[in-house]
């Protein structure tokens, strides 16, 4: 697995997580539009701590710069 994310795109995708889990924690999202934004929060963390995104790799995206 080649890393395909830079530091801004994993920062983003963190601050995407936190922001919907404060949403959920504060009872401004709930139902199946929190169950599905949280899955998509958890995949964001996911893919910003392993550097990798798959979906990246379908597409041809690549924002990390390499040495």
């Amino acid at each position: 697995m080649k890393k395909n994310m830079g530091t801004a795109d994993k920062s983003v995708r963190v601050a995407l997580a936190i922001a919907v889990a404060a949403l959920y924690y504060f009872d401004v999202i709930e139902g199946t539009l929190a169950y599905v934004l949280m899955a998509f929060a958890i995949v964001f963390l996911l893919t910003s701590f392993i550097s990798f995104c798959p979906l990246y790799t379908l597409i041809g995206v690549d924002t990390c710069k390499r040495k």
